[in-house]
C-alpha cells in the first residue's frame, strides 16, 4: 500500500477550511485530515494551499483541439493541457452541427475516455442543437431544430451513456416534454441560446431544467417588464447559473450581481474554452467560423461575436477573488463542489472528502497555480 501525508497552511475542505495540518493520502484516495503530526511520508507545503482539483463542466477544446474534431489525439492534447489549468475533471463540450458529426464525436468520446491521461473526461455536455437563432452567438442555426428524444437516445446509445447534460432553448416546440423525459433518466436539461421569456424559461425548470449555460451570454436579457432568461437564472429556486469570468463574457458588476442574488451555492465557474486556449493569437475556427484571437477573447470574424473563450478555469477562480467577488473558497467552491454537482457528478470528483480519489491542486498564497495532482500523483508543476 502506498500512504503519505500531505502538510500545508491551509486545506479547502468542503465545509470548511482548515489551517495547518495533515492530510493522508492511501493508494491514491483521499485520508483523514488532522491536526497532529502523523508517522510516516510527508510531503511538506508548508507556506502553500492544498484545493480540490478544479472541474470544468463546459469547455470545447485546449492546445489547439477541439472536441468537435472527434480526434482521439486532441482528446488526449486537451486532457493533458488541462492540468496546467487546475482542471482534473471535464465535461467535453460539443457544438451545434449535424446528427451525423455529433454521431462521430459521441462514438470517439464514448471508446476513448478512460484512455485520456490528463484531467479525467467524466461526460459529455451537449451545446445545441435544439436552440434558436436571436441568440445563436457562435452556434451555426443552419442544424437548429426542435428537441427530438429519438435522435438524444441513439446520441446516448453512441456515447455509452456519457452524456450528463445537454442544453435546449425551452421556447422550442416540445422543449417541456423532452426537458421532463431527460430529467427522468438523470440527465441534465441546461437553458441556454434563447429568446425564451421568464415564464418560458420558468415552465422549463418546472418541467426538470436545473442548469442556465453561460449566464447573461446567449438569452433574453433582465427587464424591470419581461425579467426574460436572465431572470429566470437569477430567481428560480433550485438551478444553478454558469458564469465565465474572463472580463469580456460578463462585466464584473453584472457577475457580482449574479452571485449576490444566487449566492456561491448556485454558481458554477466555466470557461467555455474554445481550441486557442493556451495558444498564441491567431486566426482559429470554431466549429465551421472563422474566429480571431486577440487581446484575451475570441471573436467571430464576421460580426465580431465573442465566439467561446480562452480562459483557463484557474484564472477566473482568481478573477472572481480580485474582483471582491467572493473568498477563496467560495471561489474554489464555485469551480469544484457546485459544477460537479450541477452535472450529478459530485460522487466522483470536486471536493477533498474521505475516500475520495485525490485529485487536487497545490496553491501559492498569492493564489498561483503550483501543481496538479491526479489519484495522488504530481502530473503537473508550474
Amino acid at each position: 500500500m502506498s500512504q503519505y501525508y500531505l502538510h500545508a497552511d491551509k486545506f479547502f475542505l468542503p465545509n470548511s477550511v482548515e489551517i495547518g495540518g495533515y492530510l493522508a493520502v492511501e493508494d491514491g484516495i483521499f485520508g483523514a485530515y488532522t491536526k497532529e503530526k502523523p508517522v510516516g511520508d510527508i510531503l511538506d507545503y508548508s507556506g502553500k494551499w492544498i484545493a480540490p482539483g478544479l472541474v470544468d463542466t463546459h469547455i470545447h477544446g485546449y492546445n489547439g483541439h477541439d472536441v468537435m474534431d472527434h480526434d482521439v489525439v486532441g482528446l488526449e492534447e486537451i486532457s493533458k493541457g488541462l492540468l496546467s489549468c487546475g482542471v482534473t475533471s471535464f465535461l467535453p463540450s460539443t457544438l451545434t452541427s449535424t446528427v451525423e458529426t455529433l454521431n462521430e464525436v459521441c462514438d470517439t468520446i464514448g471508446q476513448y475516455h478512460k484512455k485520456v491521461t490528463g484531467a479525467k473526461i467524466q461526460g459529455i455536455f451537449f451545446e445545441g442543437p435544439f436552440f434558436t437563432e436571436k441568440h445563436k452567438g457562435a452556434q451555426n442555426p443552419s442544424y437548429f431544430t426542435d428537441p427530438d428524444l429519438a435522435v438524444f437516445k441513439k446520441w446516448q446509445e453512441l456515447s455509452g451513456g456519457l452524456i450528463k447534460k445537454i442544453a435546449i432553448a425551452p421556447e422550442r416546440e416540445g422543449a417541456a416534454e423532452f426537458t421532463a423525459a431527460l430529467a427522468n433518466e438523470g440527465v441534465v436539461v441546461a437553458l441556454g441560446h434563447s429568446d425564451a421569456t421568464y415564464n418560458q424559461a420558468k415552465a422549463s425548470v418546472e418541467a426538470g431544467a436545473t442548469v442556465f449555460i453561460h449566464t447573461y451570454n446567449g438569452m433574453s436579457g433582465l427587464n424591470h417588464r419581461e425579467p426574460g432568461m436572465v431572470g429566470a437564472a437569477m430567481t428560480t429556486v433550485g438551478t444553478v447559473a454558469e458564469l465565465i469570468c474572463d472580463g469580456h463574457h460578463v462585466h464584473p458588476i453584472a457577475a457580482k450581481a449574479l452571485i449576490q442574488t444566487k449566492t456561491p451555492d448556485n454558481v458554477a465557474l466555466i470557461t467555455d474554452c474554445m481550441r486557442a486556449g493556451g495558444m498564441p493569437d491567431g486566426d482559429y475556427f470554431l466549429g465551421e467560423f472563422p474566429v480571431i484571437v486577440k487581446d484575451g477573447a475570441a471573436r467571430l470574424k464576421n460580426g465580431g461575436s465573442l465566439a467561446g473563450s480562452i480562459l483557463r478555469l484557474f484564472e477566473g477562480v482568481k478573477n472572481v477573488v480580485d474582483w471582491d467577488l467572493a473568498t477563496v473558497s467560495e471561489a474554489i467552491y464555485m469551480a469544484t463542489e457546485v459544477p460537479a454537482r450541477s452535472c450529478h457528478i459530485d460522487h466522483v470528483c470536486g471536493s477533498i472528502r474521505l475516500g475520495r480519489v485525490a485529485d487536487f491542486i497545490v496553491l501559492s498564497d498569492k493564489l498561483e497555480l503550483e501543481e496538479t495532482y491526479l489519484d495522488g500523483v504530481s502530473v503537473y508543476k508550474k
